[in-house]
């Protein structure tokens, strides 16, 4: 699979694993996980995205428990994870109202949570999850610095941000950022043309895009997107997902889409989109059945 070089201490794989629902299968041993680690790896498969707020504050641990005594499984991974959502739930059930912290006290807290929970001594790339209205950019910026100087955070990222939310953030570091995780798909496209995504492509900076398949509902969609995409698939001998995942990586932005699934069966087929032939007429015929009406 193609690797795409963020920097010159990371190289992650072109589809990334999300393990958002990892904690909410009913099935969380060691043994199912690494299964889930190990299709994926055997595809090429590499980099693997959590957050400290996926399954209540528990989706690290899930992964941890796995990773925990194996460190020549942790060796072929590149492990990204997010902070700064505090959400009253799970460790945080007792806070009176969901916020965001980019204080440098709650970064340092939650790289050493995830570190523990993960069962890993480093973080290869770590994301601030959200904008933070309340962000003093000097020192979440110092705070980000540090913690790639002291080795538990390889690079740092965002999500979620907007140009102008990067740029504060950048100003206040010297550490460069390497990526923003965006939504991106076939019912979430608007960055294709309000200036997110061509901020990014301008400074070849590559993308990571979560809910490429619109949160399922790209999966059984009745409308035009939806026949668009099995008149696709038939032809190339995929299922819709292959489509709607090939359409997001068709896009010159080096663009990454962050698929996650337990059904074992699903990952194992996730590499199918690179099946797909996905030249402009195609993009396009996707393109207008989403906007739902001709381009201009």
């Amino acid at each position: 699979m193609e690797r795409i070089r963020f920097s010159d201490t990371l190289e992650m794989s072109r589809i990334v694993y999300g393990m958002w629902r990892v904690a909410d299968d009913a099935d969380t041993s060691v043994k199912h996980v690494t299964a889930k680690i190990e299709a994926c790896l055997a595809q090429g498969i590499t980099t693997f995205d959590q957050a400290d707020i996926y399954g209540d504050y528990t989706a690290e641990a899930v992964l941890g428990t796995a990773l925990r005594g194996q460190s020549a499984l942790r060796d072929q991974m590149q492990i990204v994870t997010k902070c700064d959502i505090v959400a009253p739930c799970g460790k945080y059930s007792d806070v009176p109202v969901k916020y965001y912290d980019t204080s440098a006290a709650h970064l340092n807290a939650s790289v050493e949570a995830s570190l523990t929970s993960m069962a890993i001594d480093h973080i290869d790339l770590l994301l601030v999850h959200r904008p933070d209205p309340l962000m003093d950019h000097h020192e979440t910026g110092a705070a980000l610095d540090a913690l790639v100087a002291s080795g538990k955070v390889g690079n740092i990222g965002v999500s979620n941000f907007k140009p102008w939310d990067w740029e504060l953030l950048q100003a206040g570091m010297n550490t460069q950022l390497v990526t923003n995780q965006l939504e991106v798909s076939l019912s979430a496209h608007e960055g294709l043309v309000n200036g997110d995504i061509a901020f990014h492509q301008k400074n070849a900076q590559p993308i990571m895009a979560w809910s490429p398949l619109g949160g399922g509902a790209l999966m059984t969609a009745d409308d035009d997107i939806g026949r668009m995409l099995d008149v696709i698939a038939n032809e190339n001998g995929v299922d819709r997902s292959a489509v709607a995942v090939a359409w997001v990586l068709a896009h010159p932005a080096d663009i990454l889409p962050v698929m996650g699934t337990n059904n074992l069966t699903r990952i194992a087929a996730i590499s199918d989109a690179f099946k797909v032939k996905m030249d402009r007429q195609t993009w396009y015929k996707l393109y207008t059945a989403a906007l739902g009406r001709e381009v201009a």
